[in-house]
């Protein structure tokens, strides 16, 4: 069946007068004249058979149906602008991935580690991209994601990578006198908005005590806690593997035990079938796995 899709020139149009709220400054901006917009304009709304603008004078203003369409043509075009250039910037020889990922882990753990992928394949561009929240991977435009087992991968390939268990850091200038438990308890803490009771389990899972675990400033990330720990604010709770180099560094330290429980599981999530023409991913999955791998031998 034939598809009813407007044409690019009359879609472009519309979303340049949507956005400005004026003909005059769509034609401006497209490098067309005002006649022209108003052509294209009027061509659409006969192919849809609804009126988008209303016409008052020399002025136009969106109506209800034309606001909620220029939303929808809005992300089509910048989806499709996105793509285009994708491709664009892309070797003859060459082959992309888009990946989404969990923003601290890419920032702390994966991105300082691809130079290691390059290496081993060096035609095929990865693009990161954050997805906070877990999200339906069919038809979203990635390849895979990385992020924690959630149901709503169902369906999905899911590989495990790494086990988030949390460990207290901070500043060395933080303690004083070398004392390690005893001082835990009087230390600022600070927390993970989206895991409020992380200092409540680690109470109870080390037997170290905390009078009152809730106490302290929230951060929305991880990586915020440890920029926050590395200026000194207090001890955070956070994943060792976000905080390896930091530690070897001496730039911040963990003189208290990790944490018994595991917190997440951070997992690479896969299409359900993965054809030979999927080379690219098939590769990236190795990999991945392998360097999860490594990471968790080194903690051990």
């Amino acid at each position: 069946m034939r598809r009813k899709i407007p044409s690019n020139t009359s879609l472009m149009a519309f979303e340049a007068a949507a956005r400005h709220g004026s003909f005059a400054r769509a034609a401006n901006e497209l490098s067309l004249t005002e006649g022209a917009i108003s052509r294209q304009i009027g061509r659409l709304e006969v192919f849809l058979g609804v009126v988008l603008f209303e016409r008052i004078g020399n002025r136009v203003r969106l109506l209800p149906n034309g606001e909620r369409y220029a939303v929808q043509v809005r992300e089509l075009l910048d989806r499709l602008d996105r793509d285009s250039q994708y491709l664009m910037g892309q070797p003859s020889d060459g082959a992309s991935l888009d990946i989404a990922t969990i923003p601290t882990f890419a920032m702390r753990w994966l991105i300082p580690r691809l130079s290691r992928f390059r290496q081993m394949h060096p035609n095929i561009t990865v693009h990161l991209a954050e997805r906070m929240e877990p999200f339906v991977l069919a038809g979203s435009g990635f390849d895979a994601a990385i992020h924690f087992e959630h149901p709503a991968w169902t369906g999905m390939r899911t590989h495990p990578l790494l086990n988030e268990v949390l460990v207290p850091v901070c500043h060395p200038e933080l303690l004083k006198g070398g004392e390690r438990t005893t001082t835990l308890d009087t230390l600022p803490r600070l927390h993970r908005r989206q895991n409020p009771d992380a200092w409540q389990h680690y109470a109870k899972d080390t037997g170290i005590l905390l009078t009152n675990p809730a106490i302290g400033a929230r951060y929305d990330l991880h990586s915020m806690l440890i920029e926050a720990a590395l200026a000194g604010l207090g001890v955070v709770l956070v994943p060792r593997f976000y905080v390896e180099n930091e530690l070897v560094l001496g730039k911040l330290v963990a003189p208290w035990p990790e944490g018994k429980t595991i917190s997440k599981t951070f997992s690479l999530i896969l299409p359900e079938s993965i054809g030979l023409s999927e080379q690219p991913i098939q590769a990236f999955a190795k990999w991945i796995q392998d360097e999860a791998k490594r990471t968790a031998t080194v903690a051990l």
